[in-house]
């Protein structure tokens, strides 16, 4: 695993096993999402273990929960290997965000409180903080943190809930590449963008600005 996830900070309140076990999980699924840890390699729960810095038992069991997301598959005896996706399944999921996020976000400009999209501008912040920190890990984290409290503006937790989950089966293999070449702040300033539309009510341009973001999904951050 890259040394970011090495570098993760535990939570300072709630630092129950079941607090670890939930903050040790998050990062393993943005890892997992980000490409950190690469389809098809079997990682052992001491190893992850050591990067965190805890013991292996809330590393177990955030394994075992990305299990039942199938993120990963157990390996008797060696650990969890990091599942593949084909290309078709990925490019399903991002017709369907598309399909929801695009109208849903758009009508917000027209729906949603001015005070609560300003409320989103830290969760887009932190976006922009983790490209200019070259963190994939925090930038998945963060980015499905915005996207999921813009969309939860909607009041449709049911649809929160299927973009959660097509956010969970997606892959951003070309992440690292894109950060690389210097473009993922280009994307992450992006968020700042759609709140700014929002605030302005401009229904096209935030559908035109959400329709290119999520364009990058099955562009240049996916490929392999």
């Amino acid at each position: 695993m890259a040394a970011r996830t090495a570098r993760l900070s535990m939570p300072e309140t709630g630092t129950g096993r079941s607090s670890y076990r939930e903050r040790i999980g998050e990062a393993l699924r943005a890892a997992v999402i980000a490409g950190e840890l690469a389809p098809g390699r079997v990682y052992s729960v001491p190893a992850l273990a050591e990067q965190f810095g805890v013991s292996a038992t809330p590393v177990r069991e955030a394994m075992l929960d990305l299990v039942k997301e199938e993120l990963v598959e157990p390996v008797p005896n060696k650990g969890f290997r990091v599942t593949t996706v084909e290309a078709s399944q990925l490019d399903e999921c991002t017709q369907l965000r598309e399909l929801i996020e695009v109208p849903v976000t758009a009508a917000l400009a027209t729906t949603a409180d001015p005070a609560d999209i300003e409320g989103l501008r830290p969760l887009a912040q932190a976006i922009v903080d983790a490209a200019a920190a070259q963190d994939l890990i925090a930038y998945v984290e963060a980015d499905t943190r915005f996207h999921l409290a813009l969309l939860s503006l909607s009041g449709n937790r049911t649809l929160v809930a299927t973009v959660r989950d097509l956010r969970r089966r997606s892959r951003l293999y070309g992440l690292t590449a894109l950060l690389e070449a210097g473009r993922l702040e280009e994307s992450a300033v992006e968020h700042l963008e759609i709140l700014r539309c929002l605030l302005d009510r401009d229904t096209e341009r935030v559908r035109e600005v959400m329709g290119r973001h999520l364009g990058h999904v099955r562009g240049k951050w996916a490929r392999p």
